[in-house]
């Protein structure tokens, strides 16, 4: 008997073009504009480029790679991919999920402030004192409650229109909506951007501002929080490790050039972090000069960033100047972080479709209406902000490294796979990998992610992250990382809907053998490992 919500076939990317901007809109979001600049000013100015680029080539560029052969290798969403890897593995999967899921709900009411703050700045109703306007009249925060319902209306409304936005995009497709809105939105994005650092590198005290960004210290490479900083940029803002590359990857054609297009994301991703330090510290520069202060007064990063500092600056530019220069900034904002929140969305979405069996519509106006729900209950309140910058740092710090840690562990160190990645993607792509790139997975960066693991847990524990009560940092983070490892057990546990398939049979070489095929076979030849291959035994049980 037919069922009306089987899949029909997995989408695929029309083009390498339409998967190449998705792919870029994920790695360009807010931490490239709001973070970057700021790490690279207090970690040693242009002498952070040096850390930086071995970061980019010793470990981002390799985990992308990583992300990429797993995706397109094993055909599915994270949970589905690892289970085919081995059905024990699956749990791994739902790990990356319920990272995405987190941070899909935060994520997206500070896209909703982006958008409110593109229409305030022509009017810039915050005056003189952007700092008091943001805390106490935009956001009317209330740091002393565990949590209040007490909404914020204007923030509620922008953050409904952001999820119908993305929930509508996800809905027409992986095609038709995230790829068509990828080259229209990145482009966008490209030239509203250098708009904006055009218009920055004329202002008063631009000169000063790149020199405070770029001038060298050279004795910072001696220092080694200089080099896990800039793992912990690359890393954060290729958007490795928690199911996007892996997901996106999984639509792709099976003759589709993976390293190729893997590297022009991450340097287009590492291009576009250079250009938003040089527009940041233009503008910084411009505002130190206006208030009589040394550039690190204003130097900031973050939420403090886009929504303090910047408001600051176009009250000083004044006028229909400032008011344009703030409505392209913002706006800015608001699509890097659209194009970043469908990707986030997608890891939930797809995870949810494989494992039940849905059509893509009840998948997204299913489990994208409970994220909504939670995220309008939980961030648009006037305690949203501290529920935000919890879950933020735990999601990020500790739930992404962990989980990145505990991949590439399963992967290499447990089932030896690496070898068979590295076929997949020397069978279709342009730039081989080898014995480095093992290397770098497997060996450097899990040494480097645990290091940075261990300090973000001491400082955890040894201080209230934020100088926040002990409930509500046991509430949005600890917590929250509970729900996400015990959730992925629950989620392994129940069955899969419908037929599914592993890559082959528990022990056995099948992916190393298919991927050698693979390998040796001309283009034309190529097999494809999709849901009719390789029915496992344990599976027909």
């Amino acid at each position: 008997m037919s069922d009306t919500n089987q899949q029909p076939g997995r989408e695929v990317f029309s083009s390498r073009a339409a998967f190449l901007f998705a792919a870029i809109g994920s790695a360009v979001g807010l931490g490239n504009i709001w973070r970057f600049p700021y790490v690279a000013y207090d970690s040693g100015g242009g002498a952070f480029l040096v850390p930086y680029i071995v970061a980019l080539l010793t470990a981002g560029i390799p985990l992308l790679f990583f992300d990429y052969a797993i995706g397109h290798r094993f055909r599915g969403s994270a949970p589905k991919s690892f289970h085919r890897l081995r059905s024990w593995a699956e749990p791994v999967g739902w790990i990356q999920t319920g990272v995405a899921f987190f941070i899909t709900i935060y994520y997206s009411v500070i896209v909703g402030w982006a958008l409110l703050y593109a229409f305030k700045s022509l009017s810039q109703p915050w005056g003189d004192d952007a700092d008091s306007y943001f805390f106490n009249d935009f956001l009317r925060m209330d740091a002393s409650h565990l949590m209040t319902l007490d909404f914020v209306w204007p923030i509620t409304i922008a953050l409904l229109v952001v999820w119908v936005l993305v929930i509508g995009i996800l809905v027409a497709g992986v095609d038709r909506g995230i790829g068509i809105v990828s080259k229209i939105f990145i482009p966008l994005l490209a030239v509203l951007f250098i708009i904006v650092v055009i218009f920055s590198l004329t202002l008063d005290g631009a000169a000063e501002g790149l020199n405070a960004l770029f001038t060298p210290d050279w004795s910072a490479l001696k220092n080694p929080t200089v080099w896990l900083s800039a793992y912990g940029q690359i890393f954060f803002s290729l958007s490795v490790a928690f199911g996007i590359m892996l997901t996106y990857s999984s639509y792709l054609k099976p003759r589709s050039n993976l390293t190729g297009t893997g590297l022009v994301t991450a340097f287009a991703n590492s291009s576009f972090e250079v250009l938003a330090g040089v527009g940041v510290f233009s503008t910084l520069g411009f505002m130190a000069m206006q208030s009589g202060v040394p550039i690190k007064e204003v130097a900031t990063s973050g939420i403090g960033l886009a929504f303090v500092a910047f408001p600051t600056v176009i009250s000083q530019m004044g006028g229909f100047l400032g008011g344009a220069f703030g409505f392209l900034f913002l706006l800015s904002l608001f699509i890097a972080g659209i194009t970043s929140l469908m990707s986030l969305l997608e890891v939930v979405v797809g995870a949810a479709q494989d494992k039940f069996n849905l059509s893509r519509s009840n998948a997204v106006l299913g489990i994208g209406g409970v994220m909504a729900v939670i995220a309008l209950i939980l961030f648009p309140t006037t305690s949203g902000l501290v529920s935000l910058d919890i879950m933020d740092k735990f999601t990020n710090s500790v739930g992404i490294v962990a989980v990145a840690i505990i991949a590439i562990v399963v992967v290499d160190w447990l089932l030896h796979r690496t070898e068979e990645l590295a076929l997949h993607l020397n069978a279709v792509s342009s730039f081989r990998v080898g014995n480095i790139w093992r290397i770098c997975v497997a060996n450097l960066t899990p040494v480097v992610l645990f290091v940075m693991l261990f300090q973000e847990i001491i400082t955890l524990v040894d201080t209230p992250y934020g100088g926040y009560t002990a409930g509500q940092v046991v509430l949005f983070g600890w917590a929250v990382l509970a729900v996400i490892f015990i959730g992925s057990m629950i989620m392994t546990i129940i069955p899969w809907r419908g037929e599914q398939f592993l890559a082959g049979p528990p022990g056995s070489d099948f992916g190393v053998r298919t991927a050698r095929k693979l390998e040796a076979r001309p283009p034309k030849q190529a097999i494809e490992l999709d849901d009719t291959a390789a029915t496992t035994k344990e599976e027909k049980k």
